[in-house]
């Protein structure tokens, strides 16, 4: 089973915060993933880095185990739905990746009425935003409600500043993509969201809304990459506990960042205030362990952790050994 809180404790300081890897200079510095590229190939490393609100918030450990396993997991279960990046997963925080020219986009796709960021359909709806992304939303809808239809809310991927959102026209317009790649992209987004929903179903949890990424291969063929359905990219609720949640005007039990980005939220303006409070302990091991539990639910796997206290180390051992 997941390690407790309490237990979570003693390793609130043992984290992945930088990478240094000796095999080959890093490439990309992301919010949570740093890239290297060896041999012509992408070596993705997870992380244990906590983004929200477009900043960095906290070092959360063994979340970069999670993320990784995690989507490692949903690649491999929708790869009948589409091709991904995954090469291999030679260390419990790295995925060795095909490249691909990425479309500029996160397709967001929701089925519940939610979201704390500005970029939100709950944060939008509050605001009086009935037009979203090209959705138009009907009166009346109550926070974390399900939506009357899914839908996929797209948001721009910029280099550096916030995210927006953006709808189907604009995207096109704008040439980001094509109308053919949007329409196969989308349709793919809800066919694999369904999927995803599906099974969470079957383990107790509530797929609330997530995010996914694409690109495009040399040869013309659309894969989907970065993560799939991870506590990061995604909002997992308890099922069984839902319907009470709603009825008592409570957010539901979640197994995702909305633990931090709720106590930011409370404390501050993430994103106005120059500087932000730092997250007590005791959050920063209830984090860990509602990633783990979330990772246990969706795949039915005991999560055990790597407890290395030179990760960097372990993970150029592992990828010396997988590359020769």
């Amino acid at each position: 089973m997941s390690y407790s809180t309490e237990k979570m404790m003693k390793y609130t300081r043992q984290v992945l915060g930088e990478t240094e890897l000796k095999i080959a200079k890093r490439l990309h510095r992301g919010k949570v993933r740093d890239t290297y590229i060896v041999n012509d190939l992408r070596v993705l490393v997870a992380t244990d880095r906590q983004s929200a609100f477009d900043r960095m918030l906290a070092e959360i450990p063994f979340k970069g185990q999670v993320l990784n396993k995690c989507a490692a997991f949903w690649f491999e279960k929708t790869a009948h739905i589409i091709p991904n990046h995954v090469i291999a997963v030679p260390d419990v925080n790295v995925l060795v990746a095909q490249s691909a020219k990425v479309f500029p986009i996160e397709f967001v796709v929701r089925a519940y009425l939610a979201g704390t960021t500005e970029t939100s359909i709950l944060v939008n709806y509050t605001k009086g935003v009935r037009d979203f992304c090209g959705h138009i939303l009907p009166e009346g809808l109550k926070e974390n409600e399900k939506l009357p239809k899914t839908i996929v809310t797209p948001t721009t991927k910029p280099e550096v500043g916030h995210d927006e959102s953006i709808s189907r026209k604009e995207i096109i317009e704008r040439g980001i993509m094509t109308a053919e790649d949007f329409d196969y992209v989308e349709q793919k987004t809800l066919e694999i969201f369904k999927f995803a929903q599906e099974h969470c179903a079957k383990t107790g949890l509530i797929l609330a809304d997530t995010k996914y990424e694409f690109g495009k291969l040399p040869n013309g063929t659309i894969i989907i990459l970065d993560e799939m359905n991870t506590p990061d990219s995604s909002r997992f609720w308890e099922a069984k506990t839902y319907e009470e949640s709603i009825k008592n005007n409570k957010a539901p039990k979640s197994f995702d960042k909305d633990v931090l980005r709720r106590w930011y939220s409370e404390k501050c303006d993430p994103y106005a205030d120059e500087k932000l409070p730092e997250a007590p302990q005791e959050l920063i091991a209830k984090m860990s362990n509602a990633y783990q539990t979330a990772y246990e639910m969706i795949t039915g796997e005991e999560f055990i952790p790597e407890t290395s206290t030179d990760i960097n180390a372990r993970i150029d051992k592992n990828l010396k050994k997988y590359f020769g």
